[in-house]
């Protein structure tokens, strides 16, 4: 995917997300982080979950929400296909999203991805290419 770029990292899995909205860019995330854990796999789309988090900041609201679907697929057996509505409100720093996905059974694990971490996370705007850039490492 264009908006995605993985990174070197000497352990972990490191990547940059781009999107021309914020939550674009948080969704581009989301399409990282499963690509992380399963790889290049097309997941169905057939169980809907409602997503709410909150945060202190923009950083720690991205934290909560990546390591919300790490809890789903843990507690839940629950592999995420696509977000369907992302809303995020910078005020009360809270995210609501809608997504879509299927049981984690169904599928083959090519990366089991322990945690999201603060370790070289950013989220930028990039004057020049008009977008917002997050940037995240997880712990594999």
């Amino acid at each position: 995917m264009k908006n995605i770029k993985f990174l070197a990292h000497t352990a972990d899995v490191k990547f940059q997300a781009e999107g021309a909205t914020l939550e674009a860019s948080f969704s581009n995330c989301v399409v990282a982080l499963r690509q992380s854990i399963a790889a290049e796999i097309k997941v169905k789309e057939v169980i809907e979950k409602k997503i709410e988090v909150s945060g202190k900041d923009l950083e720690n609201l991205l934290y909560e929400f990546l390591e919300e679907f790490i809890y789903l697929l843990d507690a839940e057996s629950f592999l995420v296909a696509t977000i369907k509505e992302i809303k995020i409100d910078k005020k009360q720093m809270t995210l609501t999203a809608r997504v879509l996905g299927d049981k984690a059974e169904n599928y083959e694990f090519s990366n089991p991805v322990k945690a999201v971490t603060y370790s070289e996370m950013f989220i930028k705007f990039d004057e020049e290419k008009n977008k917002f850039i997050c940037q995240v490492v997880l712990d594999v």
